[in-house]
């Protein structure tokens, strides 16, 4: 797809207020990011597709990954059904982050700003409030696993790891780290990754080399096959855990690129940098999980912690620090983004003040788990199903509306509701609400017990089998919610979409 230079403001439209200005119109921070919503300038447009692979691999490759391989194994498939789902979980989850990436190069705006012309100036503010809160909640569950993998290290080293002044400089400790990073923005955060990603992957080839000796592959091909619906829910679960959970921030690294880059390009290192990590990882957690039934029940419970009883204590400090490092990694990422989703939902202050306040919230949230919460984990997790079904949506409409668009986004009417894009497109709206119903009909809160107050979901599962059902915990929602918007998009808004760059 050729890209045409930007459209021009729709004829008798005013530009309004809530533009923010451009770059060039102040002077640029060596040190800061100050970018926010507003256009990147073309003189700041330099990335080249290539640099994508630093932030997308740094972010995803952390030994947390291996614990996928016991999550998958848990739905009772074999160790080539897993194999399979995993590969394809991964690397289609992330050529769909891909895809949204394309828009951030056509653009130049954070994800949730090109979101408009999909939903509208104003009709944004509704799958951006869900990409806020999801944002923030993966962020805290980060930096949660980051102290309480510290906590566990050290309580294997023969400290105490329940010692509460040493839980309490963990937390400031990855607190600060994300936070400083994240309100450094952009180019800060390039140079880290770039830097994360040979510290992270030497450790955890490290790691590989010293844990190889506890597989058994004997144990792990004589585990048995599961059924069809096993198998659907491991992929999806698989999709969700992996590039479902960046899709909405993808083209917030891609606003840099030159608006020469191929599209093909961009997919294609987004995939690469996002995918080849992970799929190594998983399928070593495969064999790491399928060897050892106690070692996958120990993950179940403590996902870090019990991957490092495979090693040798003179290895320990440079597991936790790498460990630390690609959560904190993965954190900085997300509270970025949700800084720019913040502003986008209309809160005037600068992109540094909204980086630190969900960095903040962010603090908050792992004090009070840390600290506090007697029962976190269930409620949490069923908070995430709750909203991934209505993210699903979402991705679906915008990569419909990405792949229906020819032209560059008109830069004005982004910000401008009278402008080509509209206030309030109704059709995406619609489709984000419908589908989201029939999503949260075939999933289920897995966490019952721990979080009945979010029990209401799964009443379109009687179609599939019931709650009893193989299908049950495949979490088949989020795949109808994604397919379902895609296809309703692909079709209803054609027309709409010719309008709008003919105008």
């Amino acid at each position: 797809m050729g890209a045409h230079p930007p459209s021009t403001r729709v004829p008798g439209s005013q530009a309004m207020s809530d533009r923010p200005h451009a770059g060039p119109e102040r002077p640029a921070s060596p040190l800061v990011e100050r970018t926010g919503i507003e256009i990147v300038p073309e003189s700041d447009r330099t990335a080249r597709p290539r640099d994508l692979f630093w932030p997308w691999f740094a972010a995803n490759v952390s030994v947390f990954g291996m614990s996928y391989g016991s999550f998958v194994l848990g739905f009772g498939i074999s160790f080539w059904q897993a194999t399979l789902v995993s590969v394809i979980g991964i690397v289609v989850s992330f050529l769909l982050c891909g895809l949204i990436a394309i828009a951030g190069k056509r653009g130049s705006a954070p994800t949730m700003v090109l979101s408009r012309a999909a939903f509208g100036v104003h009709g944004q503010k509704v799958p951006g409030i869900v990409s806020w809160l999801t944002s923030i909640g993966w962020e805290t569950f980060l930096a949660i696993m980051a102290v309480l993998a510290t906590a566990t290290v050290i309580s294997r080293l023969g400290g105490d790891g329940d010692s509460v002044l040493l839980k309490i400089a963990a937390t400031v400790i990855v607190a600060a780290l994300i936070v400083t990073a994240s309100v450094l923005g952009y180019h800060t955060i390039m140079k880290l990754q770039s830097v994360l990603t040979w510290i992270t992957g030497a450790v955890t080839i490290l790691y590989i080399v010293l844990a190889i000796p506890h597989i058994d592959l004997g144990a792990v091909l004589a585990l048995p096959s599961g059924t069809i619906g096993q198998v659907v829910g491991a992929l999806v679960m698989v999709m969700t855990g992996f590039g479902l959970g960046w899709i909405n921030i993808a083209a917030d690294w891609s606003r840099y690129q030159r608006r020469t880059a191929s599209d093909g390009a961009i997919v294609a290192w987004n995939t690469i940098g996002g995918s080849v990590a992970p799929v190594l990882l998983v399928v070593f957690g495969l064999l790491l999980g399928g060897s050892d039934p106690a070692l996958a029940e120990g993950i179940a419970a403590d996902p870090i912690g019990a991957l490092e009883t495979l090693l040798p204590v003179w290895v320990l400090v440079p597991f936790l620090l790498t460990a630390v490092l690609a959560l904190v990694s993965g954190a900085v990422l997300g509270i970025y983004s949700s800084g720019l989703t913040l502003l986008s939902l209309g809160i005037r202050i600068p992109r540094p003040s909204a980086a630190a306040i969900d960095g903040l919230i962010l603090t908050f949230g792992t004090v009070w788990v840390v600290f506090w919460a007697q029962d976190f984990l269930g409620p949490f997790q069923s908070f995430l199903i709750t909203l991934g079904v209505p993210l699903a949506s979402w991705a679906g409409i915008l990569i419909a509306d990405i792949l229906r668009r020819r032209r560059d986004y008109d830069e004005d009417a982004l910000f401008d509701p009278r402008g080509r894009y509209g206030a309030w497109d109704w059709t995406s709206i619609g489709t984000l609400v419908v589908a989201s119903i029939v999503g949260w009909g075939f999933v289920v809160n897995g966490f019952a017990e721990d979080a009945a107050w979010n029990n209401w979901q799964g009443y379109l599962l009687g179609i599939v089998g019931g709650r009893e059902g193989d299908w049950a915990y495949a979490n088949l929602g989020v795949f109808f919610a994604l397919v379902l918007s895609f296809l309703v998009t692909w079709f209803a808004r054609a027309g709409r979409i010719r309008q709008q760059e003919a105008s």
